[in-house]
């Protein structure tokens, strides 16, 4: 405001002259979608329709699960401090995308141990991805239209990841495996790797 930088329309202006920062920020927060909906929205249809459990059964993981989506985010806070927002994020897209051809094999076995396994791993990821992923979004774009750069980055990247995830895992796991939705997850994640590779220049160099 003592600057007289204030925007009237941060939306347009984001629009307009920052791009590049909301593509690559809407790309940075893509695989983080499609993780936690794979890891909920498709987990529970496909244990409760193909592998056996009741939904009551399956929720109880869930939940299990859910506890450890939460411890993971302080540690992810911690590390996203000390090696940088961007790094935080490249490190653990990297493991999801590792995550991703584990997918299958986990899931696809079925038993209470692997499945269990498999929950509690993909919620740690979630967690790990989570903690530094609103600060870096933030980051890359000018205070002036920040919030609404943040905002947007976050929202388009779920409509891109979130919305359509359950659909096309279900398609790619009825029609050629549980492997592939693996697969699927792993190329949203090295799509974010490399999003967060050309994204150096749009952050801090804290952040980075």
């Amino acid at each position: 405001l003592d600057q007289k930088a204030r925007v009237k329309v941060p939306m347009v202006a984001v629009l307009r002259d920052h791009r590049r920062a909301l593509v690559l920020g809407t790309l940075v927060a893509l695989s983080t979608f499609v993780i936690f909906y794979l890891m909920t929205v498709f987990a529970l249809s496909w244990g409760t329709a193909q592998l056996g459990y009741t939904r009551q059964e399956f929720l109880v993981l869930q939940l299990f699960a859910v506890v450890f989506f939460a411890l993971t985010i302080p540690p992810s806070a911690l590390l996203a401090d000390s090696r940088g927002r961007r790094t935080a994020m490249m490190l653990v897209s990297a493991a999801i995308a590792v995550f991703g051809l584990l997918y299958g094999p986990l899931f696809g076995a079925g038993g209470w141990v692997a499945v269990t396994l498999f929950m509690v791993l993909g919620m740690c990821l979630v967690g790990f991805t989570y903690g530094p992923l609103g600060t870096l979004l933030a980051e890359m774009f000018p205070p002036e239209v920040r919030y609404t750069g943040a905002s947007l980055t976050f929202n388009l990247a779920g409509i891109l990841g979130a919305s359509v995830a359950p659909y096309i895992a279900l398609w790619l796991a009825t029609n050629h495996g549980l492997e592939f939705v693996g697969y699927y997850l792993s190329g949203a994640a090295l799509v974010s790797l490399a999003a967060l590779a050309l994204a150096k220049g749009l952050v801090p160099s804290a952040a980075r």
